[in-house]
């Protein structure tokens, strides 16, 4: 009798080794002028990349990029690729929007950066509340900048130690994330580099969509804020079930504690993010990459019950640093690209149509999925669209981490791209933007279809 092969996610893993390997070769041939670069001008860095998680992409060696336009990438080899990462949101409008790129021309002959507000500033701030609801608004660099600084004033209203967070959540680097279940228990996450602090002391951490374990750690009566995503999206995109975000906020206040809403990724889901979508009502929001068509910002608002009691704290403390707040945050610059996102760039007509794309994307991925009787999945929140090398629904972080079959995927990516579709590199996720076209669409199912033909004939 033949033995049956080894599967992985499916897949026969003597092919998928195979696969990985021709692809790999193909996408190092088809880039010579990038490996020549990299190889002589690359030395001044740090292991040969200037943000470590540039060398996390699955292909042999990056990308250099030489122009981005709006759902499109041109390397220096003259590679041409349809780019449904999108900077992982920072781009999700599409590169260099045009309102965007005229209001840094203008702002750049008026100053990059002088640490005082401009009418910009003023106007910013009401888009943002018309925007996104009524709070009182601060900027930030990044998102998670923004998460600190609401993690501290959460603190500092209600004198309590802890944030709470979701096993498996992503909130950036804010190191009162950096902790998950182990066991039942909170741990801090193994793998951070040079961490000494037991995290355990600032953060407990619970399963997403159990409200029981939520209230279990509020309970302790340590938890100063909930922080959450409304989906969660660092791996494998996990869905709210229904009455799981009305049961944080009815916790959140029945225990004393703040409800802290990040919708850094979920900004894909509509006008307002999903928190305008679906009426949430958070004590705090947070928001990041795109806001500010892909200048680096972030913006962070206080309901302002908060704003009063921390303003009332603020009066009160000790003198002395405050331990918020960065010297180019709050730029002109930042305002400049803010108001004219807000304006004209993050419009009920983009989302529109970016809906319109992505149902179209998360179809055709499902109708490739059955027809080769893939044992996976596809979610999509907005605009935002995922394939899990596995079944779902999937409930939580741990079931997500499960999910993740790095090998599968990294596999998938580098063979995408060989014909011309960039993906998200930590996952599968994928972002339609008001410029991508329903052709570009198309071309990324149809190279879907071509891998999973090969992958599991």
């Amino acid at each position: 009798m033949a033995r049956k092969p080894a599967l992985i996610a499916g897949i026969d893993k003597t092919r998928l080794k195979a696969v990985a390997k021709r692809e790999a070769e193909a996408f190092s041939a088809a880039r010579p002028k990038t490996k020549a670069a990299l190889d002589t001008g690359a030395g001044s860095y740090l292991d040969q990349v200037p943000m470590h998680w540039m060398k996390d992409w699955p292909m042999p060696f990056p990308m250099l990029v030489a122009k981005a336009e709006g759902a499109r990438l041109t390397d220096i080899d003259g590679h041409e690729v349809d780019d449904f990462c999108l900077g992982d949101t920072g781009s999700m409008f599409g590169h260099s929007p045009a309102p965007v790129a005229k209001a840094i021309r203008k702002q750049a002959r008026n100053g990059l950066t002088y640490m005082l507000p401009t009418e910009a500033a003023l106007e910013a701030g009401r888009l943002l509340t018309k925007r996104f609801g009524d709070f009182k608004w601060q900027i930030a660099t990044t998102a998670t900048d923004a998460n600190r600084f609401a993690i501290r004033v959460a603190r500092a209203v209600t004198g309590k130690p802890k944030v709470l967070v979701f096993n498996g959540c992503y909130h950036g680097t804010v190191d009162d994330a950096m902790v998950e279940l182990a066991n039942g228990q909170t741990i801090t996450r193994p793998g951070l580099t040079g961490q000494v602090t037991d995290l355990t002391t600032l953060a407990a951490c619970a399963e997403f969509n159990d409200l029981a374990s939520v209230e279990a750690a509020l309970k302790t009566g340590e938890i100063a804020a909930i922080l959450t995503e409304p989906v969660m999206t660092n791996s494998c995109m996990v869905l709210p079930e229904p009455g799981f975000h009305d049961g944080l906020r009815k916790l959140a206040t029945t225990y004393g504690a703040l409800l802290i809403i990040d919708e850094t990724h979920t900004i894909s889901s509509g006008l307002g993010g999903y928190t305008g979508v679906h009426g949430l009502n958070p004590d705090i929001f947070v928001v990041g990459k795109c806001v500010a068509g892909g200048m680096p910002t972030a913006v962070w608002g206080l309901r302002p019950k908060v704003a009063r009691d921390y303003i009332h704290y603020n009066a009160g403390r000790a003198p002395g640093h405050s331990g918020m707040g960065t010297t180019l945050s709050a730029n002109p610059m930042q305002f400049a690209c803010l108001t004219a996102t807000l304006s004209h760039v993050m419009t009920a007509k983009a989302y529109a149509r970016m809906e319109t794309g992505a149902e179209r994307l998360c179809s055709g991925l499902k109708r490739v999925i059955e027809a080769h009787g893939a044992p996976w999945h596809v979610v999509r929140v907005g605009a935002r669209v995922e394939f899990i090398c596995a079944p779902g629904p999937l409930r939580n972080g741990t079931e997500a981490g499960l999910a993740h079959m790095p090998e599968v995927e990294a596999t998938l990516h580098t063979s995408l791209l060989n014909r011309g579709c960039l993906i998200a590199p930590f996952h599968n996720m994928m972002l339609v933007s008001p410029a991508t076209k329903n052709r570009q669409i198309d071309r990324l199912i149809a190279a879907f279809d071509d891998i999973l033909t090969e992958l599991f004939a």
